[in-house]
Protein backbone atom coordinates (compact mmCIF):
# COMPACT_ATOMS: atom_id res chain seq x y z
CA UNK A 1 0.00 0.00 0.00
CA UNK A 2 1.35 3.37 -1.08
CA UNK A 3 0.87 6.80 1.19
CA UNK A 4 1.01 10.13 -0.10
CA UNK A 5 3.42 11.99 2.12
CA UNK A 6 2.62 16.04 3.07
CA UNK A 7 5.52 18.00 5.21
CA UNK A 8 2.98 20.57 7.01
CA UNK A 9 5.48 22.67 7.50
CA UNK A 10 6.37 23.77 4.39
CA UNK A 11 2.38 24.13 3.32
CA UNK A 12 0.60 27.43 3.53
CA UNK A 13 -2.39 27.79 6.70
CA UNK A 14 -4.94 27.23 3.57
CA UNK A 15 -3.76 23.63 2.22
CA UNK A 16 -3.05 22.37 5.95
CA UNK A 17 -6.69 22.90 6.71
CA UNK A 18 -7.95 21.20 3.68
CA UNK A 19 -6.08 18.15 4.69
CA UNK A 20 -6.56 17.86 7.95
CA UNK A 21 -10.28 18.54 8.36
CA UNK A 22 -11.06 16.25 5.40
CA UNK A 23 -8.82 13.49 6.78
CA UNK A 24 -9.48 13.81 10.43
CA UNK A 25 -12.95 12.81 10.84
CA UNK A 26 -15.75 12.76 12.04
CA UNK A 27 -15.71 15.88 14.47
CA UNK A 28 -17.64 16.71 17.05
CA UNK A 29 -19.62 20.14 17.02
CA UNK A 30 -19.89 22.11 20.24
CA UNK A 31 -22.75 24.74 19.98
CA UNK A 32 -20.64 27.20 22.42
CA UNK A 33 -22.93 29.64 24.21
CA UNK A 34 -21.34 32.64 26.39
CA UNK A 35 -22.46 35.86 27.80
CA UNK A 36 -20.68 39.13 27.16
CA UNK A 37 -21.74 42.56 27.36
CA UNK A 38 -23.28 42.85 24.18
CA UNK A 39 -25.40 39.70 25.51
CA UNK A 40 -25.56 36.47 24.31
CA UNK A 41 -23.69 35.11 21.67
CA UNK A 42 -24.05 31.50 20.32
CA UNK A 43 -21.30 29.75 17.49
CA UNK A 44 -20.42 26.70 16.19
CA UNK A 45 -16.48 24.84 16.42
CA UNK A 46 -15.54 21.19 15.35
CA UNK A 47 -12.36 21.94 16.47
CA UNK A 48 -13.83 20.22 19.27
CA UNK A 49 -13.33 17.21 21.85
CA UNK A 50 -13.92 15.39 24.96
CA UNK A 51 -10.23 15.26 26.92
CA UNK A 52 -11.02 13.14 30.16
CA UNK A 53 -13.06 12.28 32.99
CA UNK A 54 -11.00 13.16 35.86
CA UNK A 55 -12.01 15.94 36.21
CA UNK A 56 -14.11 16.19 33.09
CA UNK A 57 -12.65 18.53 30.51
CA UNK A 58 -13.63 19.55 26.89
CA UNK A 59 -11.48 21.27 24.31
CA UNK A 60 -12.23 23.93 21.59
CA UNK A 61 -10.17 26.55 19.41
CA UNK A 62 -12.14 29.24 18.43
CA UNK A 63 -10.28 30.96 15.19
CA UNK A 64 -9.38 34.67 15.71
CA UNK A 65 -11.19 36.65 13.02
CA UNK A 66 -9.56 37.76 9.84
CA UNK A 67 -8.07 40.72 11.37
CA UNK A 68 -6.35 38.61 14.38
CA UNK A 69 -8.25 39.68 16.71
CA UNK A 70 -10.17 37.35 19.15
CA UNK A 71 -13.84 36.14 18.04
CA UNK A 72 -16.55 36.86 20.27
CA UNK A 73 -16.72 33.44 22.32
CA UNK A 74 -12.99 33.68 23.26
CA UNK A 75 -13.66 37.62 24.82
CA UNK A 76 -16.74 36.27 26.44
CA UNK A 77 -14.99 33.57 27.88
CA UNK A 78 -12.19 35.26 28.85
CA UNK A 79 -9.65 33.73 32.08
CA UNK A 80 -12.10 31.08 34.50
CA UNK A 81 -15.24 32.19 32.56
CA UNK A 82 -18.63 30.43 32.21
CA UNK A 83 -19.63 28.88 28.97
CA UNK A 84 -22.11 26.09 27.55
CA UNK A 85 -21.47 23.34 24.94
CA UNK A 86 -25.07 21.86 23.41
CA UNK A 87 -24.35 19.32 21.18
CA UNK A 88 -26.07 19.72 17.32
CA UNK A 89 -28.83 16.39 16.39
CA UNK A 90 -29.85 16.43 12.91
CA UNK A 91 -32.85 18.72 13.81
CA UNK A 92 -30.84 21.83 14.36
CA UNK A 93 -27.85 20.70 11.58
CA UNK A 94 -30.02 23.83 9.91
CA UNK A 95 -30.02 26.30 12.93
CA UNK A 96 -26.52 25.22 13.46
CA UNK A 97 -25.07 26.50 10.18
CA UNK A 98 -27.18 29.57 10.27
CA UNK A 99 -25.63 30.68 13.35
CA UNK A 100 -22.07 30.26 12.07
CA UNK A 101 -23.32 33.66 10.06
CA UNK A 102 -20.81 36.58 10.22
CA UNK A 103 -23.35 38.31 12.67
CA UNK A 104 -22.09 42.07 13.36
CA UNK A 105 -20.21 42.00 17.04
CA UNK A 106 -23.17 42.05 20.14
CA UNK A 107 -26.16 40.23 17.75
CA UNK A 108 -27.67 37.79 19.37
CA UNK A 109 -27.86 34.63 17.21
CA UNK A 110 -30.39 32.63 19.12
CA UNK A 111 -32.99 35.77 19.10
CA UNK A 112 -32.23 35.71 15.36
CA UNK A 113 -32.50 32.69 14.66
CA UNK A 114 -35.61 31.82 16.70
CA UNK A 115 -33.89 29.38 18.83
CA UNK A 116 -35.38 28.71 22.62
CA UNK A 117 -32.55 28.88 25.09
CA UNK A 118 -32.58 27.07 28.60
CA UNK A 119 -31.12 27.95 31.99
CA UNK A 120 -28.29 26.50 33.46
CA UNK A 121 -28.19 25.46 37.19
CA UNK A 122 -24.45 25.71 37.77
CA UNK A 123 -23.31 28.20 35.16
CA UNK A 124 -25.30 31.62 34.42
CA UNK A 125 -24.54 30.67 30.64
CA UNK A 126 -27.83 29.63 29.34
CA UNK A 127 -28.19 26.60 26.51
CA UNK A 128 -30.27 25.75 23.47
CA UNK A 129 -33.22 24.78 24.75
CA UNK A 130 -34.29 22.14 22.09
CA UNK A 131 -30.35 20.60 22.00
CA UNK A 132 -30.60 17.04 22.87
CA UNK A 133 -27.72 17.30 25.61
CA UNK A 134 -25.28 20.12 26.78
CA UNK A 135 -22.73 20.81 28.93
CA UNK A 136 -22.34 23.59 31.71
CA UNK A 137 -18.71 24.54 31.68
CA UNK A 138 -16.14 26.46 33.24
CA UNK A 139 -12.93 27.43 31.33
CA UNK A 140 -9.69 26.16 33.12
CA UNK A 141 -7.46 26.73 30.90
CA UNK A 142 -6.50 28.74 27.37
CA UNK A 143 -3.84 27.71 25.41
CA UNK A 144 -2.13 29.43 22.59
CA UNK A 145 0.56 28.25 20.09
CA UNK A 146 1.28 30.50 17.39
CA UNK A 147 -2.18 31.73 16.04
CA UNK A 148 -4.16 28.72 17.31
CA UNK A 149 -6.42 29.27 20.72
CA UNK A 150 -7.29 26.45 22.51
CA UNK A 151 -9.97 26.90 25.54
CA UNK A 152 -10.00 23.99 28.15
CA UNK A 153 -13.02 23.73 30.20
CA UNK A 154 -13.81 21.73 33.12
CA UNK A 155 -17.47 19.92 33.12
CA UNK A 156 -19.68 21.16 35.92
CA UNK A 157 -22.98 19.17 34.25
CA UNK A 158 -24.54 17.67 31.86
CA UNK A 159 -27.79 17.79 30.60
CA UNK A 160 -29.47 14.97 28.48
CA UNK A 161 -33.09 14.81 26.74
CA UNK A 162 -35.41 12.14 28.82
CA UNK A 163 -35.75 9.84 26.57
CA UNK A 164 -32.08 9.28 25.59
CA UNK A 165 -31.48 8.42 29.21
CA UNK A 166 -32.49 4.10 29.42
CA UNK A 167 -31.62 3.97 33.42
CA UNK A 168 -30.49 7.46 35.17
CA UNK A 169 -29.32 5.27 38.19
CA UNK A 170 -26.86 2.96 36.14
CA UNK A 171 -25.86 6.38 34.10
CA UNK A 172 -27.09 4.11 30.65
CA UNK A 173 -27.64 6.73 27.90
CA UNK A 174 -29.22 5.41 24.56
CA UNK A 175 -26.83 7.69 22.11
CA UNK A 176 -28.59 6.84 18.91
CA UNK A 177 -31.62 8.86 19.99
CA UNK A 178 -29.87 11.94 20.17
CA UNK A 179 -29.01 11.44 16.46
CA UNK A 180 -26.51 13.91 16.73
CA UNK A 181 -23.98 14.90 13.86
CA UNK A 182 -20.40 15.58 13.19
CA UNK A 183 -18.43 17.53 10.44
CA UNK A 184 -16.84 16.03 7.93
CA UNK A 185 -14.15 17.52 5.67
CA UNK A 186 -14.20 21.60 5.68
CA UNK A 187 -17.32 24.11 5.24
CA UNK A 188 -20.69 22.13 4.19
CA UNK A 189 -20.11 18.42 4.64
CA UNK A 190 -21.48 16.77 7.73
CA UNK A 191 -22.26 13.07 8.70
CA UNK A 192 -25.30 11.13 11.19
CA UNK A 193 -23.90 9.21 13.98
CA UNK A 194 -26.48 6.62 14.12
CA UNK A 195 -24.67 3.90 11.33
CA UNK A 196 -22.43 2.57 14.59
CA UNK A 197 -20.73 -1.32 14.90
CA UNK A 198 -19.11 -2.67 17.86
CA UNK A 199 -16.25 -4.29 18.28
CA UNK A 200 -16.00 -5.86 22.17
CA UNK A 201 -12.51 -4.99 23.63
CA UNK A 202 -10.53 -8.30 24.41
CA UNK A 203 -7.74 -8.66 27.24
CA UNK A 204 -4.35 -10.02 26.62
CA UNK A 205 -5.78 -13.54 27.87
CA UNK A 206 -8.32 -13.50 25.48
CA UNK A 207 -6.34 -12.26 22.60
CA UNK A 208 -3.04 -15.12 23.29
CA UNK A 209 -5.77 -17.62 23.79
CA UNK A 210 -4.46 -18.38 27.24
CA UNK A 211 -7.69 -18.02 28.96
CA UNK A 212 -9.82 -20.81 29.47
Amino acid sequence: MSHAHFDLTALPQSARYKLLTATVVPRPIAWVGTQGEGGFNLAPYSFFGLMGSEPPVVAFAPGDRPDGTPKDTALNIGPGGEFTVSLVSAALAEAMNLSATDFPRGMDEAQVLGLRLASSRQVQVPRVQDAPAALECREVQTVRIGQTRIILGEVLALWLREDAVLDAEKHHVDTAALDLIGRMGGRGTYTHTRDTFELKRRTYAEWSGQED
